[in-house]
């Protein structure tokens, strides 16, 4: 029977969706298959937003229809009738799952005195521990404490049990004493902050709110969240005094010089990028003005309304945002509030989750990004002017998973990024052509290229590169590890890591690896991405560095060495070199578990493997897979991710001394993030594995 939660509150506007939202995120990285559920939705003409926003959520794998137990009109006439519907739905999906998020009602105008009672009615019917979320913006430490206690009182008498609090919605300065006087009953409790970014509205809601149409300007910026609303009726001079970072100004249509104004403000350098500007009145600039502003190519959103000022500035400032799936920004603000405040392991343990044995690819996900977050590294992003890289960085940042260094012209990065709605303030951001960073670098490559006839001139020429620029930044310590190739070839992203930071002490060669993520488990593929006809030499290379690979990321390493035939059954100069590359993988490392030749199927198949291996402790359940060249490893890998539905995570490049990894030009932000994690976690073994050595020098 799956664990089910019912996140609950004693009011409206709790922000109970945060919490709803984190525990989904907490349970796809704990549990198989994650469940949600809305015993009561607001109506059956529009959906349900924080449905949407949980069934958006990569581990869930649900329709909307069968998540939903009753609506209010169904509620308020027969609430016995809509109970047991509520129950009967919730068991529907309840077989389909290991755990199961319900989330309570809203509080909304219809809603009766005896809301709460409900709420613990459903979820003592339901067998459900519930998350108790209160409102804690302009509230007292001892306050709050007493309206928890009424509401646990109401739970209690309705049979539901409490096994965790968590006021949303504080002052950020108080959440230690929010949370001590929560505690203080013995019931696990956490605090927090108030956000400002998760109830802004959007330029498109702003837009819909005002009856407006947009005239100029990106319309993929109208998803840009709002954090302030002027009225820009005064004269530009000072207009421009009262600008901020992400406001919206609305301003009469025919004030001409406030909108090229404030167009000219957003462009330059120094003052406040917008969000948006709204022409009130009625009126669109005159055809001489609309020239001038196409000619200035600005993409900020200009929107024109029939309103007047004062309707105009009333339904913007009345319009509340929502957490929604469609603001990436909001999501990970929240989930990142959320990882950030609340012990995940013990508000776990307080709902009595436990942990399965399998291994999920957004559990290995996860796993990835709390590894890097426990000790964050620098890692450098070289191709700063792609939005991908961009959209990766907030994400990155906002989940404190590594610190960045994004490389390009600091105020086109910055202000694209604003526009987009990132939050990318605490990258640093490295001009590769600055001179003083051009100089030192060319001095250094001349030295370490010397041998091939490098000078200084021609070092200038080639450092300003970003594959370059970024590598030297890695082998200089600045930076501690490289992510690229999104708008680059691989080549271009690792050529200048072989002349530069070199193979590890140990290792000839370098290779990749590919982290390929089934449905309950993670195995390595190498080398799929570098050597194209290894020989028996480079082929123990590749399984000795994909065994450390495996090491890293918690694989206990199970090495097939794959060919066309399996043990002593084949001849030929391809299975010679798989057998003559395992001879070598267990002269030089006698520790790890190694068979080959082995076919796939035995490497995999505990039956086959009991027919064609039956004493060998690699053969059915191989872990690390060594292919005998790039085109059958390029392939394979690409077969199992397509056809079995695997996450593909890489290529990893290993057996250089210090992480270097290439990206696929088509990757997602997704990928980009999982990449930097992987970067950061090499990183970190480098980094002990250089504390040992010296330690076993001194």
């Amino acid at each position: 029977m799956a664990r089910t939660i019912y996140v609950a509150s004693p009011e409206g506007d709790t922000g109970k969706s945060v919490v709803a939202l984190g525990l989904v995120d907490l349970l796809t990285r704990t549990v198989q298959r994650v469940g949600v559920f809305r015993p009561v939705a607001r109506s059956t003409e529009t959906k349900d937003f924080v449905l949407e926003l949980l069934l958006e959520h990569d581990g869930v794998d649900l329709e909307y229809d069968e998540c939903v137990g009753v609506t209010y009109e169904e509620l308020l006439p027969d609430p016995e009738a809509a109970l047991s519907r509520i129950i009967t739905r919730f068991h529907d999906v309840e077989k389909q799952c290991d755990a199961v998020v319900v989330v309570g009602t809203d509080y909304t105008d219809v809603a009766g005195p005896t809301e709460l009672a409900y709420n613990a009615r459903i979820a003592a019917n339901l067998a459900a521990p519930v998350v108790l979320v209160v409102n804690g913006r302009g509230r007292k430490p001892e306050a709050l404490h007493q309206a928890v206690e009424v509401a646990v009182a109401e739970l209690d008498a309705n049979h539901a049990q409490v096994a965790a609090v968590v006021a949303n919605r504080c002052a950020p300065g108080g959440l230690d004493a929010v949370r001590e006087a929560l505690t203080k009953d013995g019931t696990p409790a956490w605090a927090l902050p108030e956000s400002p970014l998760l109830t802004a509205p959007t330029v498109g809601q702003l837009m819909e709110a005002v009856g407006g149409t947009q005239i100029a300007g990106d319309e993929g910026l109208l998803a840009r969240e709002v954090l302030d609303v002027l009225v820009g009726a005064m004269s530009i001079e000072h207009l421009l005094d009262r600008l901020a970072d992400g406001a919206v100004v609305i301003t009469p249509g025919d004030r001409s010089d406030v909108l090229l104004g404030l167009l000219l403000a957003h462009q330059a350098e120094g003052f406040p990028t917008l969000a948006g500007i709204i022409l009130n009145g009625g009126f669109d600039p005159a055809p001489t003005v609309t020239r001038l502003v196409e000619g200035l190519g600005s993409r900020l959103p200009i929107i024109s309304t029939s309103l007047g000022s004062f309707r105009s500035a009333s339904a913007a400032a009345s319009t509340r945002g929502r957490l929604t799936a469609d603001s990436e920004r909001k999501v990970q603000t929240a989930l990142a509030t959320f990882e950030q405040h609340i012990d995940g392991a013990a508000l776990l343990a307080a709902l009595d989750v436990a942990r399965p044995e399998v291994v999920t690819p957004l559990m290995f996900e996860y796993a990835l990004l709390d590894r890097a977050r426990g000790d964050r590294k620098r890692i450098v992003l070289p191709e700063g002017e792609d939005d991908r890289i961009l959209r990766a960085a907030s994400t990155l940042l906002q989940r404190q998973v590594a610190d960045l260094t994004i490389l390009g012209d600091e105020t086109t990065i910055r202000t694209r990024a604003a526009e987009l709605g990132l939050a990318i303030d605490d990258a640093q951001v490295v001009d590769p052509h600055d001179p003083q960073w051009v100089d030192r670098f060319a001095q250094e490559y001349a030295q370490m290229r010397a041998h091939k006839g490098m000078t200084v001139e021609r070092a200038r020429e080639i450092v300003p590169s970003v594959s370059y620029f970024g590598t030297m930044m890695v082998q200089l310590g600045l930076a501690d590890g490289m992510v690229s190739g999104a708008a680059h070839t691989t080549a271009h992203t690792i050529k200048p890591s072989f002349e530069i930071i070199k193979t590890a002490p140990g290792v000839s060669n370098v290779s990749s690896a590919f982290l390929m993520c089934l449905e309950d488990r993670v195995l390595v593929y190498a080398d799929c991405a570098v050597i194209p006809d290894p020989t028996a030499e480079q082929l123990a290379d590749i399984a000795i560095s994909s065994a450390g690979t495996a090491e890293q990321f918690g694989i206990e390493p199970r090495i097939a060495m794959l060919s066309y035939s399996t043990g002593e059954s084949g001849t030929g100069a391809d299975v010679d070199k798989v057998r003559q590359a395992t001879a070598l993988v267990r002269e030089r490392r006698p520790d790890l578990s190694v068979e080959g030749p082995i076919q796939y199927d035995a490497a995999v198949d505990a039956s086959v493997a009991k027919t064609k291996l039956p004493d060998s402790a690699v053969a059915g359940r191989a872990t690390v897979f060594v292919f005998p060249d790039l085109n059958t490893g390029n392939n394979t890998y690409k077969a199992v991710q397509r056809s079995a539905g695997a996450v593909a995570i890489g290529p990893v490049l290993q057996g250089l001394r210090k992480p270097v990894n290439d990206l696929s030009r088509g990757a997602l932000v997704q990928d980009i993030v999982n990449t930097v994690a992987i970067t950061a976690i090499q990183a970190q073994a480098e980094q002990v594995g250089a504390q040992a050595a010296k330690e076993g020098t001194s």
